[in-house]
């Protein structure tokens, strides 16, 4: 890991400056040795590095395919406005106005597709990303995995009151034991484990040393999967009571998914969404060293089928004429979830937010509602101006508060332009 001074020192060079193609990363048969990305490096996913491995994980680590089947692509029509790139608003951190055109430079966007009554009226691509490339979607991939834990609840195959140690055995005296399913899908759990990514001590560094498929060194000697280490993950304070934003839920969720439905998270989204919603290309979990997918943060795609997702949300479960999902599973994430237990966590740019099945709510007037990952990745729906945002993106910081100052009153400013 850099330092923080390296990292800082990093975050100065803009995207143009850090952009993957000028700097020249395995370019070459062989690439110069000092262009060269391995996922031994321990600097493979720090920037300006990062900016060409979102796009390259399967060149990098083992994955399993998520299959969108035989079917034809089902196309988006285009209606192109160029006025967005004109669109200006004003950064909640204050300052002058940017527009939409600057907004995508200043959160290092690798791409940004914009939907409107489902058809894609803005679409852009930079650094590693072109329309025919995957990107890593981060911790988006827990709202599909929190999607396809509430369509379970809705169906009936999946009790939302259920204790978690009932339903996996091997978790049983873990700190999940005694934490239902609900609590699990709105991350309510109390947990001893931090995701703090900025303090190389955090429990969530021993979490990816757990599922990293590598081989581990000689004097390694703790759990080597995301199973064994779920198992270790140990009880602080009540659940239900406050939200905590922890990864380690969602690979949980994961589990639960597979011991229910007899199919990994991958199988699962692959039949029942994936091969169903008209995808333009296959997508990809990485997985550890037994081929568990991550259910945290793996997913690799299109940025257009991601766009799909948020479309498929929007239309309440349906796409092409499709219900994939049902109606109730859409209409309980779009409700959010409980504010005062969201505002324990002390988000100071979310106020008024919660969190539903692993999907972030906004509160805000237009009911908008989305998926988040570390270094920019975001679904954005906003359903009352019939717009979906989907962006890939490869931000120096891990952190949302980065760009969520740019970020949120730039998709705010896309709506009402949208809804004029």
């Amino acid at each position: 890991m850099p330092t923080i001074a390296q990292a800082q020192e990093n975050a100065a060079i803009s995207a143009d400056q850090s952009d993957p193609r000028k700097l020249e990363w395995m370019l070459g048969s062989p690439p110069p040795a000092h262009k060269i990305i391995r996922s031994t490096d321990s600097d493979y996913f720090s920037f300006p590095k990062l900016r060409w491995t979102v796009c390259h994980f399967r060149q990098l680590t083992p994955t399993v395919g998520v299959s969108r089947g035989l079917g034809a692509p089902v196309p988006f029509e285009r209606k192109i406005d160029p006025s967005i790139d004109a669109i200006t608003f004003t950064p909640l951190s204050g300052g002058k106005d940017m527009s939409f055109a600057e907004s995508f430079s200043a959160n290092y966007a690798d791409g940004i597709v914009v939907l409107h009554e489902g058809k894609i009226v803005y679409e852009r691509y930079a650094g590693c990303l072109d329309d025919a490339g995957q990107h890593g979607a981060m911790s988006v991939t827990k709202s599909l995995i929190g999607l396809m834990g509430e369509m379970l609840v809705a169906e009936g195959t999946l009790d939302e009151t259920a204790k978690v140690g009932a339903l996996v055995p091997d978790l049983a005296d873990s700190a999940f034991g005694d934490a239902t399913v609900r609590q699990v899908l709105d991350m309510t759990t109390g947990l001893a484990y931090s995701e703090d990514y900025g303090d190389p001590n955090a429990d969530v560094w021993r979490y990816s040393a757990a599922g990293n498929p590598l081989p581990k060194p000689a004097d390694y000697t703790g759990p080597r999967t995301y199973f064994e280490y779920l198992q270790t993950v140990q009880k602080e304070g009540e659940h239900g009571i406050a939200f905590g934003y922890k990864t380690v839920n969602t690979d949980t969720l994961g589990w639960i998914i597979a011991l229910t439905t007899g199919k990994s998270v991958a199988d699962l989204l692959s039949e029942r969404i994936w091969s169903q919603m008209g995808a333009e290309q296959d997508a990809y979990f990485t997985v550890d060293s037994i081929g568990t997918p991550y259910a945290g943060g793996g997913l690799n795609a299109g940025l257009r089928d991601m766009a799909r997702i948020g479309q498929l949300m929007l239309g309440g479960g349906v796409i092409n004429g499709k219900q994939l999902v049902p109606t109730g599973a859409i209409d309980r994430i779009r409700a959010g979830g409980d504010k005062a237990a969201f505002a324990k966590a002390g988000y100071a740019l979310l106020k008024g937010w919660s969190y539903r099945g692993m999907w972030w709510n906004t509160g805000n007037a237009n009911g908008a509602f989305m998926a988040r990952g570390v270094h920019g990745q975001a679904i954005y729906v906003d359903p009352a101006a019939r717009m979906v945002i989907a962006r890939f993106s490869s931000n120096p910081s891990a952190s949302n508060t980065v760009n969520d100052p740019i970020s949120l009153p730039a998709y705010e400013a896309v709506a009402r332009h949208l809804m004029r």
